[in-house]
Order: structure tokens, then C-alpha cells, then sequence
């Protein structure tokens, strides 16, 4: 009897490898994600499924989109909006006004998508723009003004990495640009002459874009899809687990310097703030400014007052005569409210 029990359990042990071996499941799989290969490019299950389009319909609809608005390189302009920045004379309207005003920015608007991370938002969206696309995250309403570091706010910024990394794993590069920043020249030259994996914006840029002492922000940056970034943004959104509590770009800074984004080879770049901007650190030449990021500053109102400052700021120096913007004097109004 013995004999016989252990024979079946042999036979039962070879026949779940076998099963394993059938289906492609990795037995890792069953195992904290803690404990699996770091370099496995499967999504584990420490990912929220309601944070990416979560039906294969969503999926067709995500990739149609993509298509349409993608460069020829495959590179397409990702912004994310809720009900409350887009009221008429909002938020949305000053982003998208900057295009119009911008050099040669105009036409980059048929690159860009909406992403709407509530319903409201997304019915507006497809009122007023020709991409857009329904974020959607199960049990939270981010229709509202999110303050920072409040659970839901912390919540949708980490809906949106795990969003960024699925694009990635769909073949497109993307330049990612908050709501609250201000286009004026086309970027993508400045991109494509600098064949990095990841580029992002600095709150505080102290020279060298090597530097780990810079400080990063999320709310501005250029990233390749290929097999580093998709890892990269895999690793970011596991971090979370790490550092409760903390939001998306604080974690950012956190992994910047861990040895990681050395294993997997990501080339990583700071992007200076004379060309990209913030209320942190203007930029200090209209000439050369490629965006202005409304950063360090709280508050929706606070927001959109100094939105305002720098758009007026840049309709005035536009207006100016080549020998006036020669002798223009290179000084924003903003911060104000901020």
C-alpha cells in the first residue's frame, strides 16, 4: 500500500509539471513578486488590473488610438485630465491654447491624446479634441480637484504609471506632459538628436544632466519603448509597495540612484530648465524655452492665475519685433499665487 501511494504521488507530481510545461505558467508565478526574477517582463500580480484597459475591447480601442495619433517614429503625446481641469477658461483650455500660440506646435495637437480618468472628463474630452481615451479605475471618483498626497490623488498618479508602462509594452514611444505645462516650441527635435531611454523634466537642475542630486519630475518627460523602459516602468510602479504613503514622482527620486536602472542599462537623462522649465526654476530665456511647467505650486486657483501670467508673458514677447526681443528683457511674472 505504501508502494502504491507513493507511486501516485510521483505520478501526480509529473503530471502537474507536465501541466506547467502545457500552459506556460512559471511556477515563480506563484510566489510573492518579491521573490521573482526583477528582470521577468510579465505583469505580476502586485499590478492593479483596473489601472490599464482591462477588456480586450479597451485594448482594441487603446491601440486604434495610438495608431491614428502616432508619429512616424511611433511616438505619440500623452496628457491625463479630470472633470475639474476642464471647465470652460480651465486648465485644459490654457494647455491646449499654448499649441495654438506655440512655434510650430500647432500641428502636434493631432498627436496628442486625452487621457480622461473620469467620465465626465472623457464626454468633455471628446467634445473638444479628436483623441481621447476613458481611463478607467474601478471604486474611485477622480472627477475632483485631487490635493496632493491624499490617498485618491496618490491612487490616480499611480494609475497613470502603470498606464504609461502598458503604452510602452505596446510598441509607442511617448512624450508625457502634465495638463499644467505650457508648450512653446516643439520639442521633439531636442529628442530626436539625443538617443536616450528616459528624459525627464528637473524641479531644481544643478548643470549636468548625469547629476542624481537633480531633482525630478515626472510631469514632463520623453521615453523610447523598448525593452529597459518597459522594466524601468514595471520596477516604478512595484516600488509603491516599498514606499507607502509616497506618490509617484517622490518614489522617482528614491529609485534614481538604486543599482537597478544600472542592471537593466536604462540610459537616463535630466532635462535642463532653461529649455523645460518650472515655477521651481524658471527659464531664464524666451529663446530658448521649449515648455513652462506650473510645478511647486498648490492648488487649482493658485494654478491657474499663474498659468495665466505665463501665457500673457509669452502672447507679449511674441508680439515684439525681432530688434524689441533682441533687447526683451527675460523675466516672468510667475510665480505670483504659486
Amino acid at each position: 500500500m505504501r508502494t502504491l501511494l507513493v507511486s501516485l504521488l510521483v505520478v501526480a507530481g509529473l503530471a502537474f509539471l507536465y501541466a506547467l510545461t502545457i500552459y506556460d505558467v512559471s511556477v515563480f508565478n506563484f510566489l510573492p513578486a518579491s521573490f521573482r526574477n526583477p528582470n521577468n517582463t510579465s505583469i505580476s500580480e502586485s499590478f492593479r488590473k483596473d489601472d490599464c484597459p482591462n477588456s480586450d475591447s479597451d485594448v482594441v480601442k487603446l491601440k486604434k488610438i495610438l495608431e491614428r495619433a502616432a508619429l512616424a517614429d511611433k511616438t505619440v503625446i500623452l496628457t491625463t485630465v479630470n472633470d475639474a481641469w476642464m471647465a470652460p477658461g480651465s486648465v485644459l483650455d490654457l494647455f491646449l491654447e499654448s499649441f495654438w500660440t506655440g512655434e510650430r506646435t500647432s500641428g502636434l495637437l493631432k498627436h496628442l491624446i486625452i487621457i480622461a480618468v473620469d467620465e465626465k472628463a472623457y464626454e468633455k474630452c471628446r467634445l473638444t479634441h479628436v483623441h481621447c481615451y476613458a481611463l478607467k479605475t474601478e471604486g474611485v471618483d477622480f472627477s475632483a480637484d485631487q490635493k496632493i498626497m491624499m490617498e485618491d490623488y496618490r491612487k490616480l498618479m499611480w494609475a497613470r504609471i502603470n498606464f504609461l508602462r502598458f503604452v510602452l509594452e505596446l510598441g509607442y514611444n511617448f512624450i508625457f506632459t502634465d495638463v499644467d505645462v505650457i508648450w512653446f516650441r516643439d520639442p521633439t527635435p531636442f529628442f530626436s538628436t539625443r538617443n536616450y531611454d528616459f528624459q525627464t523634466a528637473c524641479d531644481y537642475f544643478h548643470g549636468n544632466p548625469d547629476d542624481t542630486f537633480n531633482t525630478a519630475n515626472g510631469g514632463f518627460n520623453f521615453v523610447r519603448s523598448n525593452n529597459r523602459t518597459q522594466l524601468f516602468y514595471k520596477y516604478w510602479y512595484e516600488s509603491r509597495l516599498r514606499h507607502p504613503g509616497l506618490h509617484d514622482q517622490d518614489v522617482l527620486n528614491l529609485i534614481k540612484t538604486e543599482p537597478y536602472r544600472y542592471d537593466i542599462g536604462l540610459s537616463w537623462k535630466m532635462l535642463p530648465t532653461d529649455k523645460f522649465g518650472g515655477l521651481c526654476q524658471p527659464s531664464r530665456d524666451f529663446e530658448q524655452v521649449y515648455t513652462m511647467h506650473v510645478n511647486c505650486c498648490i492648488g487649482l486657483e493658485s494654478k491657474l492665475n499663474d498659468l495665466r501670467l505665463i501665457m500673457e508673458d509669452w502672447r507679449m514677447y511674441k508680439a515684439l519685433t525681432p530688434s524689441q526681443k533682441t533687447n526683451h528683457t527675460n523675466k516672468w511674472r510667475a510665480p505670483q499665487r504659486c
